[in-house]
């Protein structure tokens, strides 16, 4: 196999890891009119079965929920992001935008929310959730329109921040996120199965945490949009909401005392981590040795590129002849500051920064890649690095990347990676092959 095959490989086996559908069926059971899940059984003979979810992978998750619980299933939701969606039966799908929230989202919320409201006590609230939910669900709090959302998501991706600060400010903009969808079911039994994309499987930051307790507040909210310097650039509304909350005058999200969250379970079904060992896994069966960095990765795409592919060049310079090549593996959530005006996305940054690093490394190549298959409003999931990456850009490399426009720069070199939607979220992983000297 040749070294962007074998990066490929190893990608597809981290994805096939955390498929979602699989992953939600080993984490779930039944016995008749009985759910297991979490060490709780829900008796599904007492009330009805209600579904609601989003995210990048949340279709595939119904496609195992109608499998495993077709016959009891009462009514459901789940909202995917556009071209997402699969056939299902009991379980209708709504298609929304993403990042960037659409009217298509804000419709689908409202509905989504409305479900949460019809249930009762003895009902069984059953949520899929994936990465993109956030997106996929803007419910505009009272006073506040979408387009309000929409600006302020838009400033805070430009900013660097990180996704979990994006979802403080995102949570205390929401009808639904923070804990608040469980507090919409009327103190139902809600159990939501989760495939997380947050470093740390916080459950309060996956999809902004619909179902999870928030620890956060409306003042952390207005000091993450001091911290970036973004007062002048959201709508007047939002800063008025958010000072309000700070005041007292809004109600908080519920926090982790509140009795409401003795009825709910929140379980992760798949994660990074899974994807990494699986990744590991496929490594050591095409005849290399893997090694999982910590800690994960983040920070700016090009400062975390830097500092792989130094320890690449640390790493090929250990290794003597009879060594085994080495596998690197890292997985995590980079960001990009927007500094100038082409396309891309975190990973094909990582990528082509690696590219101009890695120049003439023969002994090195990378693979750079977002697990939903989507890396930034682009078609690709990210991209290769390999030794001549660099000469195949003509000397114009560092200009894409100082242009943001990694994109076009990789197109360019022939090395952009591009799955396809791969229905699944667990963050992005990094690969690389380091081979020892001939």
């Amino acid at each position: 196999m040749t070294a962007r095959e074998q990066l490929e490989a190893i990608f597809r086996a981290a994805l096939q890891a955390v498929q979602p559908g699989e992953a939600l069926l080993r984490h779930v059971s039944r016995k008749g009119d009985r759910l297991l899940a979490g060490g709780r059984e829900y008796d599904l003979g007492k009330g009805r079965l209600l579904v609601a979810g989003a995210g990048k992978g949340a279709a595939p998750m119904g496609q195992a929920v109608e499998k495993l619980l077709g016959d009891r299933i009462d009514s459901g939701l789940l909202v995917v992001k556009h071209g997402h969606g699969l056939p299902l039966d009991k379980i209708r799908i709504a298609e929304a935008a993403h990042p960037v929230p659409d009217a298509s989202g804000e419709a689908a919320a409202a509905e989504l929310l409305e479900l949460a409201r019809q249930a009762r006590p003895e009902d069984l609230l059953l949520c899929l959730f994936t990465g993109g939910a956030s997106a996929l669900l803007p419910a505009p709090a009272r006073g506040l329109a979408l387009e309000d959302l929409q600006k302020t998501t838009a400033a805070l991706l430009a900013s660097g921040s990180s996704i979990g600060e994006l979802n403080t400010v995102r949570k205390h903009l929401s009808l639904l996120a923070g804990g608040q969808l469980a507090r919409a079911a009327n103190g139902a039994n809600v159990l939501s199965l989760i495939v997380s994309d947050v470093v740390g499987d916080d459950l309060s930051a996956i999809a902004s945490g619909p179902t999870a307790p928030d620890a956060g507040t409306f003042a952390e909210a207005l000091a993450i949009i001091s911290k970036y310097r973004l007062a002048e650039k959201l709508p007047a509304k939002v800063l008025a909401h958010l000072e309000a909350g700070a005041n007292g005058e809004i109600s908080e999200t519920p926090k982790p005392a509140d009795p409401l969250f003795a009825k709910v379970s929140n379980i992760i079904v798949a994660s990074n981590e899974q994807a990494l060992r699986a990744a590991a896994r496929e490594a050591e069966k095409l005849g290399l040795a893997p090694r999982i960095i910590r800690p994960e990765l983040g920070g700016e795409a090009r400062e975390a590129a830097a500092r792989l592919a130094q320890l690449a060049k640390e790493t090929a310079s250990s290794l003597g002849p009879d060594d085994k090549p080495v596998c690197l593996l890292a997985g995590g959530e980079t960001t990009v500051t927007l500094h100038g005006s082409g396309l891309g996305g975190r990973n094909q940054e990582m990528a082509l920064a690696a590219a101009l690093l890695l120049s003439g490394e023969k002994r090195i190549s990378c693979l750079f890649a977002g697990t939903d298959g989507t890396d930034g409003p682009t078609d690709a999931a990210g991209g290769f690095t390999i030794f001549d990456t660099a000469d195949r850009l003509e000397g114009k490399g560092a200009k894409y990347l100082e242009n943001n426009d990694s994109y076009n720069g990789l197109k360019m070199a022939g090395d952009l990676f591009v799955t396809g939607p791969t229905r699944t979220n667990v963050m992005d992983i990094a690969i690389m092959i380091v081979n020892p000297p001939e």
